[in-house]
């Protein structure tokens, strides 16, 4: 699923195209990720890839909780 899809119509060629936009767990993931950082700053030393992991984990839960709410 993506994010941000949008139609773009150029201004002087009048083209229209699609945009797909990013991945809704990559958004969701750059969201985590300032909850991800204060969560490391906690600590005297951490890895960049532990903060990553981390925001990621959070968007894997909220890609699941999206499964538990039906669409309406």
């Amino acid at each position: 699923m993506k994010a941000y899809p949008y139609m773009h119509k150029h201004p002087t060629s009048g083209q229209t195209t699609i945009e797909e936009g990013m991945d809704l767990r990559d958004w969701f993931a750059g969201i985590a990720l300032t909850a991800a950082i204060k969560e490391f700053n906690k600590q005297d030393a951490y890895l960049f890839s532990d903060v990553a992991d981390l925001a990621y984990g959070y968007a894997d839960a909220m890609m699941e909780a999206r499964k538990e709410v039906p669409n309406e």
